[in-house]
């Protein structure tokens, strides 16, 4: 990074496109948004300008949910060991991730707790005394909070941690087509929110069965690709069938007077990692840049003053605060003694959308000067139209964003046949679309050569693709080809 000066355009000085890795580790901690130094690997303290975004992410979702039927609730954090035990693929799948309890007060306790990686066995129990007849479903509930698994890989900020923070949502039906059905809506959530508010396009993917959620029969998850090639797993959504009802009890009497068990989906937006993808994907080479709607402050007023029209200034600025913050919005008065040009850099780096300057000539046309972070131009408005323009740019600032996000993931999707021209597209930051075997778990033999290979993954069918290959072989085992798998590297 450069010193600021007064008049000078100043830049990240990272470019985000060539060195990723370095760029995204910077600006966690430059722009704080992840303090590393917590004395527990794995585990990260969120100052305040993350958090505030973080919440606002929460809220829309949270709105989403209700909007959809869902209700909140809130369980403990800690899962009774002999709970975890009860279906046999989930406690294979996640026990080795989970942190236990053993002792507390200086005693050992009777049984292990579980610090919950998910809480499927946390509330399944509950289920099965809440739910005893037809009128009692469907039940639509989720929780907002951290979960905590044993990662083995290497951390990074908001992406990969043992400490995430997520909404999940467990839904239970009456009928295996009313479980289906919710996956579709949970599938249409995630669009509405994380395309269409956050401006993070993805991909939806049903996964191999050997990369299911454990104890599901089907799972399907959002990806999105990162700058540096790498798909990100956002929320993804599971169709549990009747197998957790039938482990857990979940029974209701049915028209018919008869009891059955009932059906279950469970899906699970990472608040935390929805975050990452977020500031990766709009960020640039001056740092970052965040849609208005989830800004921690989306208008901050620096107000430049000589010896001369330092009250008068000062005091216009207090009027636009006023009025915007009246308004609603999240709003900053940057009256610190720096100089202009280091308050400008500071704010551009952090990401603010929109950057207020008000002067001498500003006061004595009742007007201010506005910087978009996007387009890095500037336009004057008039104090008479404040509100209405302020959310108009704040507006067009998001929508140019997410255009923009859209555009760079357009076309990282290559088909290709062959094992060269496999390794070709995943040099290049791309991601491949190959015929395959099998999304069974007999197929999991080539995924596994694949990744052996070409240090990637085999990320399922992408479901807006119902080709089925002709007179296609497998890439990998030459049998012949029953459908068509995306292929990258992914964190």
């Amino acid at each position: 990074m450069v010193n600021a000066k007064d008049g000078e355009t100043v830049t990240f000085n990272i470019s985000k496109n060539d060195d990723f890795g370095n760029w995204y580790s910077t600006i966690c901690s430059v722009a704080e948004l992840a303090d590393l130094r917590y004395n527990v690997k794995g585990f990260v303290v969120y100052p305040p300008w993350s958090t505030i975004s973080m919440k606002e992410m929460y809220r829309i979702y949270e709105e989403e949910l209700w909007r959809t039927g869902h209700q909140p609730v809130i369980f403990p954090v800690v899962i009774p060991e002999t709970n975890f035990q009860i279906e046999a693929d989930h406690v294979e799948g996640f026990t080795p991730e989970v942190f236990w309890i053993t002792e507390a007060g200086g005693s050992k306790l009777e049984e292990r707790l579980a610090l919950r990686p998910t809480s499927e066995t946390a509330m399944y129990p509950m289920y099965s005394l809440w739910i005893d007849s037809y009128r009692d479903l469907p039940l639509k509930l989720y929780q907002s909070g951290p979960v905590f698994r044993y990662e083995g890989k290497a951390t990074r900020p908001f992406i990969r941690g043992r400490e995430f923070h997520w909404i999940e949502s467990h839904d239970v039906f009456a009928t295996r087509e009313e479980a289906m059905n919710q996956v579709y809506e949970d599938m249409e959530m995630s669009k509405n929110v994380i395309t269409k508010r956050f401006g993070i396009p993805f991909l939806n993917f049903e996964r191999p069965q050997w990369d299911k959620f454990a104890g599901a029969d089907y799972t399907y998850a959002a990806d999105s690709l990162m700058p540096n090639g790498r798909f990100l797993q956002l929320p993804s959504t599971h169709l549990l069938g009747d197998r957790f009802a039938k482990a857990f009890n979940i029974m209701y009497l049915d028209e018919d007077k008869t009891n059955k068990y009932a059906f279950q989906t469970c899906y699970g937006p990472a608040i935390s990692r929805i975050f990452g993808g977020m500031i990766a994907i709009h960020g640039d080479d001056d740092g970052l840049i965040f849609p208005w709607e989830v800004a921690p402050i989306q208008v901050v007023i620096v107000p430049i003053i000589s010896k001369k029209s330092k009250q008068d200034v000062l005091n216009y600025t207090k009027i636009l605060f006023e009025k915007l913050s009246t308004a609603g919005l999240r709003v900053k008065v940057d009256d610190t003694d720096k100089r202009p040009g280091e308050k400008y850099y500071h704010w551009e780096m952090k990401g603010v959308p929109l950057r207020y300057e008000v002067g001498s000539k500003e006061v004595s046309e009742s007007s201010i000067t506005v910087f978009r972070r996007d387009s890095r131009e500037k336009v004057k408005i008039m104090e008479n139209e404040l509100l209405d323009k302020t959310i108009e740019l704040g507006n067009a600032l998001t929508k140019e964003l997410f255009s923009r996000a859209e555009k760079l993931f357009e076309g990282r999707i290559k088909d290709v046949d062959t094992l060269e021209q496999l390794e070709k597209i995943i040099q290049t930051k791309n991601a491949a679309r190959v015929p395959y075997c099998t999304l069974q778990l007999e197929g999991e033999k080539c995924a596994l050569e694949i990744k052996d290979r070409f240090v990637a993954e085999v990320r399922g069918r992408e479901l807006t693709d119902e080709e089925i290959p002709t007179d296609k072989s497998c890439i990998i085992c030459d049998k012949e080809a029953t459908v068509y798998v995306v292929v990258g590297k992914h964190y």
